[in-house]
């Protein structure tokens, strides 16, 4: 044998003998803190005795960690991902009480309650310690994040060299969100990428903004960049008349559905079909290693194509567990001690935060986060020719303290942390890969409708329909409004109209909110309903929406002119002559006319398509959801997403063309793979720069 594997083994030796000391150390310490906690008989031991017991309970521990844990947590595969958050404390004491029956002294004894803390402390500290000692060797830092992807690896055919691409999604992340967060050394990774930083180094990365369609949403989005088609997808939400059915992006039944259109429809599988991976997505593009991805959490097949099988698989190592539940906790706390601020100080706007809310930011921003760059890293390190992964923690977080308050930006300050990490494993895979940074979609700020007029669009659907409205609307200045706008349309006392006109119940519309985008959709009409037939039907209804303060304008088809945009003051613009008159579009900026153009040719479009109020001086919309950073519809930074790719790939779009709508990105995306497929090494220099 070599004398280089001698030094090797005998390294790994040392590092598992200091953990095994570091962790009975850690054993006595809290044997001597914590009173439900002992290491000795009753009888009293010597010191030598006590130290023997707490050196072969460590080591106990340790074993059942490594070999039955993994096996526990297999076992828990159908119970769901925030209850296992949940049972990795319990687990955790379990083991360490049976380490302490296997123990052959026989003297070590703790309380049920205290063991769960002693194994947390012991598993946190046993973990970062062999971290420690393992970066302080870069060689065997190599091989410790090689094993993490060996078994993986072993079944794959032989890894090229030609660059693989990563393809990381910041969820909600705005075009200009990411340049003040730059600016204000937020991310420090994106800054270096970008050559902002006070290194002086060149720039790896070009930063080029991207125009969504008029549906700003993850959902019409993603489908679009991952399948190149998101044709028919009006809005986060909607009703089709033809299947009765009211699709949600965010469903598991309605992602399998689209995912099977858009499919159908581009005639490929995906951008990932190459031996890609797909990573907390909605979608799969196509990638046979898929986890956490929405469209495959209803099929029931084997374990490892299971939608929650990535959890698993991050929860199999202990101290992945501890840890990330610990910052579960921590997160959890740090919301309520943020939305409590915000109510004492009065912060204004502001949403509800209670509830299930603070756990599902928690989720979101911590366990999601850790699971999907966890498995990126495995991707990494298996060689994979793509990878897809969506971080979803802006998102959540912008949506109720707003897009650049102080708690997204802590959030953006994580994120980079993770842009870093993955950059540093890059380093050490197999081959060289490009990282392309990308969002979906931007935020845009501003109160919702209710709070600021005291009524959701359903009320004011409901009172232009002839329809009663909820006494809380009733009372307030807008319900008023409606009414008033109800009595000007049909010039006739509020009481007398409202009886003649007031439709039977079955007539009721179904009214539904993509952020600030509206829908409204009469399903006992199995068609689109055009604006002769809604006036015919509902005389009030059209005014009363177009003449609301805080509506920006509607999308209506039309007998006459195909499709119409209605504003205030009875505008009225027949889609083909946006162009010349952009009428109410014109506060919503370039591109406003062809995405309200497209989304008209979709078969499902809405009977009436509602877009908010939009101020082009502050950015503001009004969302029709309880959200204070918003997106769905068109207006503000909601439809400014980014793309940051390096300058080894091709520029995106020539100079003086705008990269608009999704499919678009995805044919970008599609080309920079053929173009690292195509080469057979990187440019001579740093290729971890440009990896990077």
């Amino acid at each position: 044998m070599s004398g280089v594997r001698w030094r090797r083994i005998a390294s790994q030796i040392g590092r598992s003998v200091t953990v095994w000391a570091v962790a009975t150390l850690t054993m006595l310490v809290l044997a001597g803190i914590l009173p439900d906690f002992r290491l000795r008989s009753a009888d009293g031991d010597s010191a030598t005795d006590i130290a023997v017991t707490a050196a072969l309970g460590a080591g106990a521990f340790g074993l059942l960690s490594a070999l039955v844990w993994p096996l526990l947590v297999r076992l828990l595969l159908l119970v769901p991902a925030l209850v296992l958050g949940l049972l990795v404390f319990f687990l955790n004491g379990a083991l360490l009480l049976v380490a302490l029956r296997l123990n052959p002294v026989e003297r070590g004894t703790a309380a049920w309650e205290t063991a769960i803390v002693v194994a947390a402390v012991m598993s946190a500290v046993a973990s970062a310690t062999g971290a420690a000692l393992a970066v302080r060797d870069d060689a065997a830092y190599r091989r410790r994040l090689y094993r993490l992807a060996d078994r993986r690896r072993r079944s794959t055919p032989p890894i090229p060299a030609t660059p693989g691409t990563v393809f990381l999604q910041l969820d909600g992340v705005g075009h200009d969100v990411l340049l003040h967060a730059v600016g204000q050394g937020l991310m420090p990774t994106v800054a270096r990428w970008l050559g902002t930083d006070d290194a002086g180094l060149p720039h790896s990365h070009r930063l080029t903004p991207w125009r969504t369609d008029w549906s700003s949403q993850t959902g019409a989005s993603q489908l679009g960049i991952l399948h190149g088609d998101n044709h028919d997808v009006p809005a986060f939400r909607w009703y089709e008349k033809d299947r009765r059915e009211v699709m949600v992006c965010n469903r598991p039944t309605s992602a399998v559905e689209l995912q099977q259109r858009a499919v159908r429809n581009a005639g490929h599988p995906g951008l990932l079909a190459d031996d890609g991976a797909s990573r907390g997505n909605l979608f799969s593009g196509g990638a046979d290693e898929q986890a956490l991805v929405l469209s495959i959490a209803a099929r029931r097949r084997s374990p490892e194509n299971r939608s929650r099988s990535g959890y698993f698989a991050y929860f199999s190592d202990p101290a992945n567990a501890v840890r990330t539940a610990l910052s579960f906790a921590a997160e959890v706390t740090r919301e309520i001690g943020q939305s409590t601020r915000a109510r004492w100080t009065g912060q204004l706007p502001r949403v509800s935060r209670g509830g299930l809310y603070p756990f599902i930011r928690a989720f979101a921003t911590v366990v999601e986060r850790d699971v999907v760059v966890s498995a990126v890293m495995g991707d990494l390190l298996a060689g994979r020719t793509s990878v897809y992964a969506d971080l979803v923690a802006y998102d959540e977080v912008a949506h109720h303290s707003g897009p650049t308050s102080r708690d997204a930006e802590k959030v953006l300050q994580r994120l980079d942390r993770s842009l870093a990490l993955i950059e540093h494993v890059a380093a050490h895979a197999p081959r060289p890969y490009r990282i392309v940074v990308l969002s979906d979609h931007g935020q845009s700020p501003g109160e919702t409708f209710r709070s600021r007029y005291g009524l959701t669009l359903g009320d004011l659907v409901r009172a232009g329909s002839g329809l009663p409205v909820p006494r809380r609307a009733r009372r307030t200045h807008s319900g008023a409004e409606a009414r008033a706008a109800v009595r000007a349309a049909l010039r006739r006392p509020v009481e007398e109209g409202i009886e003649q006109h007031r439709p039977p119940r079955g007539s009721e519309s179904v009214v539904l909110a993509s952020g600030n985008l509206g829908l409204v959709s009469f399903p006992d009409v199995p068609h689109r309903m055009t604006k002769e037939e809604i006036d015919d039907r509902h005389p009030a209804l059209l005014p009363t929406l177009a003449n609301h303060p805080g509506i920006g304008f509607l999308l209506v088809g039309s007998e006459r002119h195909g499709g119409v945009v209605l504003g205030a003051h009875g505008a009225e613009i027949p889609l083909d002559e946006l162009d010349d008159d952009p009428g109410p579009l014109a506060a919503f900026g370039p591109g406003a006319a062809d995405a309200v153009r497209r989304t008209h040719s979709f078969p499902h479009t809405a009977d009436i398509m509602v877009n908010s109020f939009h101020d082009p001086a502050d950015g503001e919309v009004l969302a029709f959801e309880e959200q204070i950073g918003s997106h769905g519809g068109l207006g503000g930074a909601q439809s400014r997403p980014f793309l940051l790719s390096p300058v080894a790939l091709s520029a995106p779009v020539a100079d003086g063309e705008e990269l608009a709508g999704a499919e678009q990105v995805h044919h970008v995306l599609r080309r920079w793979l053929k173009e690292s497929d195509a080469s057979s090494h990187l440019p001579a220099g740093p290729h971890r720069e440009q990896a990077a």
